[in-house]
């Protein structure tokens, strides 16, 4: 058979049209392929660009984690909560994504019309990433914000401070800012002492942190701030304050200044007087200094408890003569100038010192310095370098120089604890880690003398402790009155007096010391006076009468335990103890 061209040539016509097809597809995917890996590489570029720039996430210079951080609760000695974070929304914004202001500003004001229009104007313009609107918002008001639907607006969650027993702590606790940080109290002293503490235990600010655990009984802390707003009506004064501690340990246990304020607001902070009297005031503490002119001179040796002073004429110095507020003008033993608060008395024993033996007693004692505490609201003391003849007088009854109430806690119980100075501390501390702090201040003889006086001064006839031994029948309370009167003018005016009683309890076997302070106090009822005896040494006896029960405190009527404190050479010359 012959094949012709004529039949060839379709043939070749058609795998021509097959191979220019297969090379345009080829052509198509080569570009496609190229078209798609261009893609990925521009995809790729910008995802790198992007991740070179630093993009804002801070509001107002703070950083989200810091704005939502926690910070630990804070529980009293039973595991009360005193201070607790709660979660709350607070708004902001991004302007540079607002689309019209004028439209925001009136949408938001609707809801928050206290903020005022030319400010929030203001906030919503501008190419900012991010401004506060409204902080610590309620989630009501959340949800209507919420719902006006306005672009860049919107909320983030933070920790704000709440504390649930309002003024009752609030010297202690102190309060904290808008951002959460503490400004004040144990607040503040947690953020700025204990860093490293927190460091070292591997806690962060943000993290579940463990719980802080004060000193503080709240039960106790609740009794001394209701008895001192209560003394501020009924002796219509213009402060009061008062503080307890565990004379082993150190550990406050109520610290109380009225007026106060509220800490979940802590503007009411700034309201005049409202400052901690017991850490950041400093007075002249009148005759409970006594206290700490006899343990002087008993500790020293130059003066014994069965020693008798001259009482019976002032003491002069130059044109001035020093006299007794209500004189028994005779000799008396060294219990009877404590229990009648002679000043004479206390005068002719500390000079049986000596004004240079004095001055330094009160530097053992710590008075012309902080007192190591960890409120940062302090003031420093105000005591002579050195003491003139007249000064040193005037100082051993507590006049011509100025400390905290802190001051005369720690130093009444180091009195009768044995001796020991302990620094106070609001944590919780056991004996066992107290000790190792101890520093020796007295004997333990002179301990035991002066727990006899303070109880003497509660329970004989013409003691200043005798209207708070009624109030604090049984659990075996003694202390000192102080009385001193405010300078007004220059000149010591004896209508303006700052009162003062400084106690331990029981005396038969003490663990607790407390100073209480009321300032500028009125007679009660026209058969009462003005002295501390009447205000400051009434209300130690309620406060103790309330909280010993609750501190494993029974009443006792036996005059045994009495008797036993008074010192055997004391019984000997004075068969009923003085």
């Amino acid at each position: 058979m012959t094949i012709t061209a004529d039949d060839l040539s379709p043939t070749i016509s058609l795998d021509g049209v097959r191979k220019a097809r297969g090379n345009l597809t080829q052509a198509r995917i080569r570009w496609m392929t190229l078209a798609v890996v261009m893609g990925f590489l521009a995809v790729g570029g910008r995802l790198v660009q992007l991740g070179m720039v630093e993009t804002d996430t801070t509001i107002e210079g703070q950083t989200r984690d810091v704005i939502t951080a926690t910070r630990p609760p804070i529980l009293d000695r039973n595991g009360l909560e005193m201070a607790v974070d709660i979660r709350v929304p607070s708004l902001f914004a991004e302007p540079r994504r607002i689309i019209d202001v004028e439209e925001a500003v009136t949408k938001i004001r609707t809801v928050l019309p206290d903020l005022d229009e030319e400010w929030l104007r203001k906030r919503l313009s501008g190419n900012q990433g991010f401004v506060w609107i409204k902080r610590e918002l309620t989630p009501a008001i959340e949800d209507q914000i919420m719902r006006l639907g306005i672009p860049g607006v919107d909320f983030i969650t933070e920790s704000k401070r709440f504390y649930p027993a309002m003024n009752e702590a609030s010297h202690i606790l102190g309060s904290t800012n808008v951002d959460n940080q503490g400004i004040a109290g144990i607040e503040r002293h947690m953020d700025t002492e204990s860093i490293a503490l927190l460091q070292d235990l591997g806690l962060a600010r943000g993290n579940a942190l463990t719980p802080v655990e004060l000193s503080v009984d709240m039960r106790v802390q609740h009794v001394l701030h209701d008895q001192l707003m209560d003394a501020m009506t009924r002796y219509q004064a213009i402060a009061a304050a008062g503080a307890m501690m565990d004379i082993y340990t150190g550990e406050i246990i109520a610290l109380a200044s009225v007026p106060d304020f509220n800490p979940n607001d802590p503007s009411s902070a700034l309201v005049k007087d409202t400052f901690n009297r017991v850490t950041a005031g400093i007075f002249e503490p009148g005759s409970i200094f006594k206290t700490v002119t006899l343990a002087g001179a008993l500790d020293e040796g130059t003066a014994k408890i069965t020693d008798e002073f001259d009482a019976r004429y002032g003491v002069r110095f130059g044109r001035y003569t020093i006299d007794d507020f209500h004189g028994k003008h005779r000799i008396l033993t060294m219990p009877e100038v404590y229990k009648y608060s002679s000043n004479i008395g206390t005068i002719r024993i500390m000079q049986t010192m000596g004004k240079e033996a004095y001055r330094a007693f009160l530097t053992r004692m710590k008075f012309d310095q902080r007192v190591q505490f960890e409120l940062p609201e302090m003031r420093v003391p105000s005591i002579p370098k050195e003491l003139s003849e007249v000064g040193a007088a005037t100082a051993s009854f507590g006049h011509g120089l100025s400390v905290s109430p802190l001051h005369m806690l720690t130093a009444y119980a180091a009195f009768v604890n044995g001796g020991n100075y302990i620094a106070p501390t609001l944590y919780k501390r056991s004996v066992a880690q107290a000790e190792p702090l101890y520093e020796r201040v007295i004997q333990p003889q002179t301990s035991a003398y002066l727990r006899y006086l303070m109880r003497l001064n509660a329970i004989s006839s013409g003691g200043s402790g005798s209207q708070m031994n009624k109030a604090a029948l049984g659990y075996r309370v003694g202390g000192k009155t102080g009385t001193a009167e405010k300078v007004v003018e220059g000149r010591y005016s004896s209508n303006k007096v700052t009162n003062f009683f400084a106690s331990a309890f029981p005396l038969d076997n003490p663990r607790y010391a407390m100073v209480i302070m009321v300032d500028e106090p009125k007679a009660e009822n026209p058969q009462s006076g003005t002295t501390a005896g009447w205000n400051a040494g009434a209300l130690t006896g309620r406060v103790v009468q309330r909280v010993a029960p609750m501190l494993g405190i029974a009443p006792d009527f036996e005059q045994v335990l009495d008797q036993q404190i008074v010192p055997p050479e004391v019984r000997r010359i004075f068969p009923e103890g003085y």
